[in-house]
C-alpha cells in the first residue's frame, strides 16, 4: 500500500544522534533493495552508512554492477547525473538534497560552452581540430555536448590517460570547467605553459587573439575548484620548516604552484593509498577537501603518522555537506514508505549522448 510522502521539515528538529539510528533501521527494512554510494568528501556523519566509498572514477565504476533497485548517492548533483546514466532504466538514482551542487561545475553551462564552440569555429574547424574533453565534476547537458561533438569525459584519476587519447583524435584540446586540472596534466606531458592558455568564455575569443588560438594545444576553461583554490605555497613552505622530513601531497586541483611543490600530486584515491601505504612515522601535508584530511589524520594516528590539511583555513565543501543525517534518514523512510523523493533522471536524448563519453572514458581508463 502506497503512503503519503513524508516531508522534509519533520526531519529538520530530529537530532543527527536520533536520525541514525532511523537510517539504520530504514537501511535494514530495505536490505538488498538498497545501495549508498559516499564519495570521500562526505562528512562522517553520512559517510559512515556508505556501502562503497570511493572518488568519482571508482564510484562510476560501481555503478554499472549494482543490483539494488534504489542507489542513494551522498554527494552532488553531477555524480548522482553519472550514476542514473551509468544505471538499468530499472534502477532509480536519489540525491539526498538537491541544492547540493558544485560551484565549479557551475562555472561552465551549456550556453557558455556551446558559444565557445562557436567563437572557436571563427578561427580554426572545431569539429575536424579540437577534442572537448569534460571533467567529470560537470552536468549530464555538457557530457553530452562532448558525445555529440567527439569528445570524452575525464577524472582526475585520469586525466593525463584521456587528454593522450584526445591528442589522437584531434590537435588541440577544449578542456573544461577546471584550468588547474587540464594545466598540470598538460605540464605532465610536457607540454609548455604558453600552449595552455586560458579561455574565458565572457570574452570574445576567449580573451585570446588568432595566433594565441593556432598556437594553443589545449584551452583551459576559466574555472577552479574554490576549496582546492585556496590552498597556497606558503602553506608548503610553513610546514617544510616545521618538518623538514614531511612529505606533501595534493589534489591536481590545486593551483600550479602548489603542484609543482608538491612532492605526490593525484586523486583522492591516490592520496589516500599513498599515506595508508607509507612507513609508520611519516609526516604529511594533504591539499584537498577537509573532510577527507580529517578522516585520513583520524586513521593514522595508530601509525604515528602526522596527517596536517593544507590551510589553516577551515574550509569544507559547503555544497557536500548539504547531505546530512536528516537529508539521508529522509529520503530513505521515504523509500521505505514506497514515494521516494529527490530521483535525478537525465532526458534520455541526453543521457545517450553522455553515455557515450562516459563509455569512452571508462574504455580509455
Amino acid at each position: 500500500m502506497q503512503l503519503a510522502q513524508i516531508k522534509f521539515n519533520t526531519f529538520e528538529s530530529i537530532s543527527d544522534e536520533d536520525c541514525q539510528q532511523r537510517i539504520i533501521t530504514a537501511k535494514n527494512k530495505l536490505g538488498k533493495n538498497l545501495v549508498i554510494l559516499g564519495h570521500h568528501y562526505q562528512h562522517e556523519s553520512v559517510y559512515r552508512h556508505a556501502d562503497y566509498t570511493g572518488d568519482s572514477l571508482k564510484l562510476s565504476r560501481v555503478v554499472e554492477s549494482l543490483d539494488a533497485k534504489y542507489i542513494v548517492f551522498l554527494g552532488v548533483h553531477f555524480m548522482a547525473e553519472v550514476a542514473n546514466i551509468l544505471s538499468r532504466p530499472d534502477q532509480l538514482t536519489i540525491l539526498p538534497d538537491l541544492a547540493a551542487g558544485c560551484s565549479m561545475a557551475d562555472m561552465a553551462n551549456l550556453s557558455k560552452v556551446e558559444r565557445s564552440y562557436r567563437e572557436l569555429s571563427k578561427v580554426l574547424s572545431f569539429d575536424e581540430v579540437v577534442t572537448p574533453v569534460t571533467y567529470i565534476n560537470s552536468a549530464a547537458d555538457l557530457k553530452a555536448f562532448c558525445g555529440e561533438h567527439g569528445g570524452i569525459v575525464c577524472t582526475s584519476t585520469n586525466a593525463t590517460k584521456i587528454i593522450e587519447w584526445s591528442f589522437k583524435q584531434r590537435a588541440k584540446v577544449l578542456f573544461f570547467p577546471d584550468q588547474n586540472l587540464g594545466r598540470w596534466s598538460g605540464h605532465k606531458m610536457g607540454i609548455p605553459l604558453d600552449e595552455m592558455p586560458v579561455w574565458d568564455p565572457d570574452l570574445p575569443l576567449g580573451g585570446l587573439t588568432e595566433a594565441e588560438i593556432k598556437k594553443a594545444k589545449i584551452f583551459l576553461w576559466k574555472g577552479h575548484c574554490a576549496v582546492h583554490q585556496m590552498f597556497r605555497l606558503q602553506n608548503i613552505e610553513r610546514f617544510r620548516q616545521e618538518h623538514p622530513d614531511g612529505k606533501v601531497i595534493s589534489h591536481p586541483e590545486c593551483p600550479f604552484e602548489v603542484c609543482a611543490h608538491s612532492d605526490y600530486v593525484g586523486s583522492t584515491e591516490y592520496i589516500l593509498k599513498t599515506v595508508t601505504e607509507s612507513p609508520k612515522g611519516t609526516k604529511w601535508l594533504v591539499g584537498t577537501e577537509l573532510n577527507l584530511v580529517n578522516r585520513l589524520a583520524n586513521q593514522m594516528k595508530a601509525e604515528d603518522k602526522l596527517v596536517q590539511f593544507m590551510s589553516h583555513v577551515i574550509c569544507e565543501c559547503s555544497t557536500m555537506a548539504r547531505i546530512d543525517p536528516q537529508h539521508l534518514a529522509w529520503c530513505l523512510e521515504n523509500i521505505v514508505n514506497n514515494e521516494p523523493v529527490n530521483i535525478i533522471k537525465v532526458p534520455e536524448d541526453e543521457a545517450k549522448l553522455a553515455k557515450l563519453t562516459l563509455d569512452r572514458m571508462l574504455q580509455v581508463s
